[in-house]
């Protein structure tokens, strides 16, 4: 095999807390992870040395700042890999949008290169690398419904959620992830997700009460500079949707629905607005690999 295309899936957090934040800077969280089916497609090929990066994203750096770079570097140096390897990214995940647009591309270069170059590397060690690049990259490396602790690193796998049709918005800005963080103090939080709680609604295969329990506490920050982030939130719901919300560190909203119909009412007034540039129908996927 010369030459793997691989695609690299979106997620979403159906939960997301943050617990405290730690001496160094960085922060414990408590969420549940998901899997969307949009995802970017990446080809990698074999190439006799070197690592060449391109993609359809104007304007977007191809060098070694990028995670698929990263990545790539990564797994060479580690496994004495002493190919090269052609990287094309298209890109279809919002960017800067709390998606792990580029945790899941660098997931998906462990994830490629392992099987393109045979190295036959665990799920576990393929982490390990992972977390150096950033601390969704595990998660993505795996996929799926999980439980998410630590800086996001410490994974517990979780069952599959009950599959309705989601709706996905990027608004027309970006969120400075740094600037979120910055701003968020878990000590002055006046509700934390009941995350328990929705694993047992996970577990119990029950779309009504994940819908109940869905919180996102980085809301308390973006929503207060970005208005637009709680208005979406409303369309949606006014649209029909079981419950909106916003995902990471935003800006995306995404709203879950009861079926197609509701969905696409809920498309047709985004879009009639042309506000918003970024939209997409997705279901929840459990593999992707």
């Amino acid at each position: 095999m010369d030459r793997k295309v691989i695609n690299a899936y979106a997620k979403i957090n159906l939960a997301l807390d943050v617990v405290r934040r730690r001496e160094n800077g960085y922060h414990d969280l408590r969420m549940i992870m998901q899997t969307v089916d949009l995802c970017d497609v990446l080809t990698i090929e074999k190439i006799p040395e070197g690592i060449e990066l391109d993609g359809n994203v104007p304007g977007l750096s191809y060098d070694s700042t990028n995670l698929i770079w990263k990545a790539a570097a990564l797994v060479k140096e580690t496994f004495a890999v002493k190919e090269g390897v052609k990287i094309y990214l298209e890109k279809n995940i919002p960017m800067a949008a709390g998606m792990a647009g580029g945790s899941t591309d660098a997931a998906a270069v462990f994830n490629g290169m392992n099987e393109l170059f045979g190295l036959n590397a665990s799920k576990e060690k393929l982490c390990e690398l992972g977390v150096k690049i950033g601390a969704d990259v595990p998660y993505c490396i795996m996929g799926g419904t999980y439980l998410a602790e630590g800086i996001g690193e410490v994974l517990t796998k979780l069952p599959p959620v009950v599959h309705c049709p989601l709706l996905i918005v990027k608004p027309d800005f970006d969120v400075s992830t740094k600037y979120v963080y910055e701003n968020i103090h878990a000590n002055e939080l006046k509700s934390h997700p009941d995350v328990d709680g929705m694993i047992k609604a996970i577990e119990n295969k029950s779309l009504e009460g994940i819908c109940s329990l869905m919180e996102n506490v980085m809301e308390t920050v973006t929503e207060v500079k970005y208005p637009r982030i709680a208005e979406l939130k409303r369309i949606m719901e006014e649209c029909g949707a079981m419950k909106a919300m916003m995902s990471g560190s935003g800006p995306t909203v995404f709203g879950l629905f009861p079926d197609d119909e509701s969905v696409a009412k809920a498309e047709a007034y985004i879009r009639a607005q042309g506000m918003e540039k970024q939209i997409f129908r997705a279901s929840f996927t459990d593999s992707i690999m």
